[in-house]
């Protein structure tokens, strides 16, 4: 890469999240806009990171069973270790931080948030060269009628933030942290307490999965597979082989083959 290119040149405005706020307004900000993690802020200060998987977590919680969503704040899912650059600062600076971070935060020279870079942000203007196959991860698949409970368990032990869903052998769906946290929160909403976890233990992985597959050929094109990801503003996208589920790309994959 330039040196002559600046973080300036890809940051964009910064979406942020009141630590004060309720999680519910969090994560309903990250599905309109498309965003995670959020910048969570405390009297315009930067506190940390609000994620999606974080948010899973906590509306999953059985700790946190007698609370309704709405009663759960940002503050109880914030993450304080963040990292920050200035504008002017050359954008080889951002690889090795976004390989680590999701998000990072931009500051002017008087400390205020002007910016954030993600993943996405530096994929619009940057993109790996050495073909399809340096970015592909292993991937893990789970059975559409495995219960959720030991979905979030395996997601917690092993942090495993996505699987691609098999049902009788056929790839149906995705279900991601995601997909997780939104059904954990209308789970909350519709059913009583004393229903839910009796309930919740009937929940199934295609119950709450993205379907249709969205998938990709082994052939593809880098290019081509980071333009979708940026267009349908997913994360992650399956690689097939002539039928056969081969792996699957990540926007962190794409970041550290950069």
């Amino acid at each position: 890469m330039t040196t002559e290119v600046f973080i300036k040149d890809v940051m964009v405005k910064p979406t942020t999240i009141a630590k004060s706020a309720k999680i519910t307004e969090a994560l309903d900000k990250m599905l309109a806009e498309g965003i995670d993690p959020l910048i969570a802020v405390n009297n315009n200060s930067v506190v940390g990171t609000v994620s999606r998987q974080a948010m899973a977590e906590k509306l999953g919680s059985k700790q946190n069973s007698g609370l309704a969503p709405t009663a759960i704040h940002v503050a109880s899912v914030v993450e304080e270790d963040f990292t920050s650059v200035y504008p002017d600062e050359s954008i080889n600076v951002l690889i090795p931080l976004l390989q680590r971070y999701k998000l990072v935060v931009v500051y002017d020279s008087d400390h205020k948030l002007i910016g954030q870079v993600s993943a996405g942000d530096l994929l619009k203007k940057y993109r790996p060269d050495n073909g399809i196959e340096p970015v592909i991860e292993k991937v893990i698949t789970i059975e559409a009628d495995e219960r959720v409970v030991h979905l979030r368990r395996r997601m917690l032990d092993d942090n495993i933030t996505r699987f691609v869903v098999s049902d009788n052998n056929k790839y149906t769906g995705i279900v991601t942290e995601t997909d997780v946290a939104i059904a954990m929160r209308k789970f909350r909403e519709a059913i009583r307490d004393q229903h839910q976890d009796h309930r919740i233990r009937n929940l199934l992985v295609k119950d709450i999965m993205t379907s249709p597959l969205m998938s990709v050929e082994r052939t593809a094109d880098v290019s081509a597979v980071i333009d979708l990801m940026l267009k349908k503003n997913i994360s992650s996208v399956p690689v097939m082989d002539n039928g056969r589920l081969f792996g699957i790309i990540t926007r962190q994959s794409l970041v550290n083959a950069l």
